[in-house]
């Protein structure tokens, strides 16, 4: 195949894997800063595990129809609908083999997209929080922004040559920034890249391609999104913990970190090691533990 007319090259298609509220705060990008108008023309294609549209991330209030440079379809399944923040959703499966989980659709059954949609232009939401922690208002990069969603991740992973049809729709779609997600365990030669590859010609018609760095991290050389042509993001560090005092008998607090939510009703315990705690829900016990 690789010898005959009109064919660039063939390689085989692999399957890659998918590599918060506080994060554009934490980069200096504050909700206070006056917006532009215009933002609201940007599209924004997120390449991904798809999305769950009841968000009140993806609520449309306020906004106008999609513009009109936009070309592209909301594909009707599973009862999946776009409005005018989600302007448009494709999804993809070439191998046509869908496992127990797989919803098929644009829906989003991992979670992966919905959060990764919402962190470039999720709409504000109040009081967002997970079982009380870390409550605020959860945003993303630019409000405003339309999304378009290309459904190329399902629980068995991200096909190779689904990620280039989803590229070749998003180009002629009509986006003007791709977000991608997603990438391989060791870096692969821009040739048999499809993601090298996809974002080179999204690049030839003036869109940027934005991609995770990695997910194998902080190890040295795990960095798997390198080409040139794309703005591959990295975290150096984080500026979230979450902090819980514990108060012994002497009135003297200690202050540690805990996802802990439960109400201990002012009622003393003893203090143990953790590792000496057994978790049968997850399925540990106090020498697995440690």
């Amino acid at each position: 195949m690789a010898g005959m007319n009109g064919v660039v090259s063939v390689f085989p298609n692999e399957k890659k894997i998918l590599h918060t509220t506080r994060s554009w705060d934490f980069m200096g990008f504050s909700q206070q800063v006056q917006r532009a108008t215009s933002e609201s023309d940007v599209i924004i294609g997120v390449l991904d595990t798809g999305i769950w549209p009841e968000s009140q991330s993806f609520n449309d209030e306020g906004l106008s129809p999609p513009p009109d440079k936009w070309k592209g379809i909301c594909q009707d399944a599973n009862n999946i609908t776009c409005n005018n923040k989600i302007i448009g959703a494709r999804y993809y499966k070439s191998d046509g083999l869908f496992g127990s989980n797989d919803i098929i659709s644009p829906r989003d059954s991992e979670g992966h997209g919905t959060h990764t949609a919402s962190t470039a232009a999720g709409r504000l939401v109040n009081r967002a929080n997970l079982f009380g922690l870390g409550a605020g208002t959860a945003r993303g990069g630019v409000p405003s922004a339309r999304i378009a969603v290309y459904k190329i991740c399902w629980s068995d992973g991200c096909s190779d040559a689904d990620i280039l049809a989803a590229f070749d729709d998003a180009i002629a779609d009509g986006v003007d920034i791709i977000s991608l997600s997603v990438g391989s365990t060791t870096p692969t030669d821009y040739f048999r890249d499809p993601i090298a590859i996809g974002a080179f010609h999204a690049m030839r018609n003036g869109i940027l391609t934005v991609t995770s760095a990695g997910n194998q991290g902080p190890r040295r050389a795990t960095i798997t999104n390198f080409s040139p042509w794309t703005l591959s993001v990295a975290a150096s560090t984080i500026d979230r913990k979450f902090f819980t005092g514990v108060k012994l008998g002497n009135d003297v607090v200690y202050e540690g970190v805990s996802i802990n939510t439960f109400d201990l009703k002012n009622e003393t315990y003893p203090m143990i090691y953790g590792g000496d705690a057994p978790n049968p829900i997850g399925n540990y016990t106090s020498s697995s533990s440690r």
